[in-house]
């Protein structure tokens, strides 16, 4: 599974969203910025994500996810 295929499942999965997503070998990090994420526990952040890519993780396809999730304005901030 390549990067573009991570990519596009979670832009695809979580409304209005952008991901910048890396690998190492399958090892992947997801930094992903969203609205949706306004409001929610960083634990619930990374369990909307995590829904997404549960079935890659599973199968093996995904070794380690790392998620770094922000709102708009607190990727902004950090910009």
């Amino acid at each position: 599974m390549d990067t573009s295929e991570v990519k596009q499942i979670i832009e695809a999965g979580i409304n209005d969203s952008e991901a910048i997503v890396t690998a190492d070998g399958n090892k992947y990090t997801a930094i992903v910025v969203a609205d949706e994420f306004e409001g929610k526990s960083m634990l619930a952040e990374q369990k909307m994500v995590y829904a997404l890519m549960n079935d890659y993780i599973q199968s093996g396809a995904i070794h380690a996810l790392t998620i770094k999730a922000y709102t708009k304005a607190e990727w902004a901030e950090k910009q």
